[in-house]
């Protein structure tokens, strides 16, 4: 039993939840390094994690609920979802690359033939979030699901592609036909 302050527990939850999203982080990373075997790859997969964000903290903000914990379990559970989208693009761009595929063509292509299927991944997280968002005790983790897909599904389905390009280019791993050197 605790004799605690609200406001004591409310710390050591999110120090505790923070450490162990820092360590899911860190797993996924390792696990896309292994499926891709590409140190730099994942990283660009990992970028929606804090593009959620620019949904997540307005998406409180707008709607007056507070960030709580729930809140935070929404955030975490949104990062794995976010990094699937990434990994639906970029596994589609490095197919099309292995067939012979220009680099921007695949990369243009990889976000009209996925698009589909992240809408609808995001599109179901969204109506599911609608269910809890007046619920007083799950409203945090509605609104983080609710704005942080939202917000990062749209910049998801730009800023990977764009940054798997850039970093395509940037670095050489460009052969004449765009395939990879790897």
């Amino acid at each position: 039993m605790k004799w605690d302050g609200e406001w004591d527990i409310t710390q050591e939850v999110f120090r505790d939840m923070g450490a162990s999203f820092a360590v899911v982080i860190v797993l996924i990373y390792f696990l896309l390094v292994a499926w891709f075997h590409s140190f730099f790859t994942p990283i660009i997969m990992m970028l929606p994690i804090p593009l959620a964000l620019a949904g997540v903290i307005p998406g409180h903000l707008i709607s007056g609920v507070f960030f709580t914990a729930t809140s935070m379990i929404g955030f975490i559970a949104l990062a794995g979802i976010m990094v699937r989208n990434s990994v639906l693009l970029i596994d589609f761009i490095e197919a099309r690359l292995h067939q012979e595929m220009e680099l921007v063509d695949a990369v243009i292509e990889s976000g009209a033939v996925r698009f589909r299927p992240i809408a609808l991944t995001a599109g179901t997280l969204i109506v599911g979030a609608v269910v809890i968002l007046f619920d007083p005790i799950f409203s945090g983790l509605a609104v983080s699901l609710l704005f942080g897909a939202l917000v990062s599904t749209v910049l998801t389905l730009f800023v990977v592609p764009l940054f798997y390009y850039l970093f395509k280019v940037r670095f050489g791993h460009i052969e004449q036909h765009g395939v990879s050197r790897e």
